[in-house]
């Protein structure tokens, strides 16, 4: 009995997920990552890369390629660690990472992403389910923020599930760095 007791009283791992194409990695995800570990006091953040964001045109910067400059974006910031794990999970579906980065229980998970994420994300595979699995960690992006907060997502959600991040917003984008 004492056994179980001591299991039941470890705490978790506290993990942060910062899922995207990466096309190309910046420094705004740097700096929302840097923000979420010390705001969480998370362990690690992952930047789990993607093939193809189902919501956006396809990418035209092959994967490796993507994974390699991330890794480059990061520099010496070991607490982030840049994985795709589409080919483990055989899924592209953030619910399948959630599902399998927590099989063994050990992680409190923090989902990572801008306000312009949110006002779509009902629109998610099982977006419910993600939000049941995990906390979400809303950084607000400028022109986003009023949007977001009417959002589906935002207004039918228990809070206690997500926080929304006002900080010092990195007025950048990965679409923008496309067009340069």
């Amino acid at each position: 009995m004492v056994k179980l007791e001591n299991n039941l009283k470890q705490k978790k791992t506290k993990i942060g997920i910062l899922g995207g194409t990466f096309d190309p990695a910046h420094k705004g995800h740097l700096e929302i990552s840097k923000q979420a570990k010390k705001i969480l006091e998370l362990k690690n953040i992952i930047w789990a890369v993607t093939k193809q964001n189902p919501f956006k045109n396809t990418s035209k910067t092959n994967l490796k390629n993507r994974i390699k400059f991330a890794k480059k974006v990061i520099g010496k910031n070991d607490f982030i660690k840049v994985k795709f794990y589409e080919e483990k999970v055989l899924s592209n579906k953030t619910i399948d990472l959630i599902n399998y980065l927590n099989k063994d229980k050990k992680f409190e998970i923090y989902f990572i992403m801008g306000a312009d994420n949110l006002i779509n994300f009902h629109k998610w595979y099982k977006w419910k389910s993600i939000i049941k699995k995990c906390n979400l960690l809303v950084f607000d992006r400028q022109g986003y923020k009023a949007k977001s907060l009417r959002s589906v997502t935002y207004n039918g959600v228990n809070k206690n599930r997500l926080s929304f991040i006002n900080f010092k917003k990195v007025n950048i984008s990965s679409s923008q760095l496309r067009k340069i």
